[in-house]
């Protein structure tokens, strides 16, 4: 493709296991090892066929996970005098350690956050007011993840082209984000499925969300959601909405 993406967003593969978790409402220390293997999987091979920087780390926890499995799968030693330990147990410690890395992190930003709003006595009252009234509903900003789970979905709702079409379409990052940047022109948010469904094969629907991964490294966009786990909508970065992280 011709593009390797860095951007703010990407995470590591600790989170990716934590989104998965919540995602299938699973309780952190009896996970169900085999299904969040395979869905962890899906994930990494969306992520080789768009070449994302970092998946040596997902890598390497894809190893540790399938480690994990076939221990399970192994029945126990009779001869030993104490039962083994389970052999989830260090990967529960690392995630819980790293959520609370993370909560204490989000902690200390929305405390920058109410900090920074925070204004001296000479404003005016009534200016404040009316800025509050302006302000738009709450988002929950969709990470990483969430875009792969978007772009699976619609990869699975486009057929293959056939072989009968000959013309032949040169699809670019390029060209998709001037698209979209015309489209953000004539509307302030629109939908990321119905942007995907604007693609005729395949080839196009990726090529349009990395059009969207670059927009998103620049600044240009925000990738947002209503409710964890729902819709994404691609908004301007002008538009005056409050993110909420998870």
């Amino acid at each position: 493709m011709g593009h390797t993406f860095q951007l703010d967003l990407f995470e590591g593969p600790l989170d990716l296991l934590l989104y998965l978790i919540k995602k299938n409402e699973i309780d952190i220390c009896d996970i169900p090892i085999s299904r969040i293997t395979e869905q962890y999987l899906e994930y990494i091979e969306m992520m080789k066929v768009l070449d994302l920087d970092g998946i040596g780390e997902f890598l390497v926890m894809a190893a540790t996970l399938l480690e994990i499995k076939s221990r399970m799968l192994l029945p126990p030693d009779p001869t030993a005098e104490e039962p083994p330990e389970d052999p989830r147990s260090e990967l529960v410690r690392r995630l819980e350690e790293y959520q609370k890395i993370k909560e204490a992190a989000e902690e200390l930003r929305r405390r920058a956050e109410t900090r920074s709003d925070l204004f001296e006595r000479r404003i005016n009252e009534e200016a404040l007011n009316e800025m509050k009234e302006d302000a738009k509903e709450v988002y929950f900003e969709a990470n990483l993840f969430d875009l792969i789970t978007a772009l699976s979905q619609a990869l699975q709702n486009k057929p293959e082209k056939g072989e009968y079409e000959v013309i032949k379409e040169e699809y670019t990052v390029e060209k998709k984000v001037h698209l979209i940047l015309h489209m953000l022109v004539e509307t302030p948010a629109f939908r990321l499925e119905d942007l995907f469904a604007l693609a005729h094969e395949k080839m196009e629907v990726i090529v349009t969300f990395m059009a969207v991964l670059e927009l998103c490294r620049m600044k240009e966009v925000l990738v947002v959601q209503k409710r964890l786990f729902s819709g994404i909508e691609v908004v301007r970065n002008t538009q005056n909405i409050t993110l909420q992280r998870i």
